[in-house]
């Protein structure tokens, strides 16, 4: 018995390929913060993924060209904030390059460890990086969580199809 491709044409490995398939993959939409010597950081990830229970264990992609990465790559700790779908705009002002993106609209504290800690999300955590590992032009930074709250209300915010959308029933 013979495979039928049930899709098109397969297309070789590319940057393109990637994105195109991504695209159709619905995620979670997270922002990431941390601190250096010039001030509050962060940037809106998709990458958010829970790797460990015990200990606590985070992991999160990042750019190498992103503005962020200089901070990120020698931070102690960073700042994770699941965003709600009322915050699409947040969400999309961390996205933007060249975005001010700790000025006004946004709201945000010092929290623990001087990690910036935004306002309204539906749960944040703080983690102290513990690893940060090469993977082509990005970095995964593995991060363990030291604490944080869940208690935020509303539905989370998902990226699909290059959009920033809410759950739909």
């Amino acid at each position: 018995m013979t495979a039928t491709p049930r899709l098109g044409t397969p297309r070789p490995a590319s940057p393109d390929l990637l994105r195109s398939v991504f695209r159709r993959h619905a995620a979670g939409v997270a922002v990431i913060t941390a601190s250096d010597a010039r001030g509050p950081v962060g940037f809106t990830a998709t990458s958010l993924t829970s790797v460990s229970a015990e200990p606590p264990v985070v992991s999160f992609g990042i750019g190498t060209g992103a503005s962020s990465w200089p901070a990120i790559a020698e931070a102690d700790h960073v700042g994770v904030h699941v965003l709600g779908e009322h915050q699409r705009e947040l969400a999309a002002t961390f996205a933007r390059s060249g975005a001010d993106r700790f000025g006004s609209p946004t709201r945000w504290s010092n929290g623990p460890e001087g990690v910036p800690v935004l306002d309204d999300v539906l749960a944040w955590l703080v983690c102290r990086v513990v690893a940060r590992v090469p993977a082509g032009d990005h970095r995964i930074v593995l991060a363990e969580v030291v604490q944080g709250d869940p208690t935020g209300a509303g539905s989370p915010l998902l990226y699909h199809q290059g959009r920033f959308s809410g759950l739909r029933d």
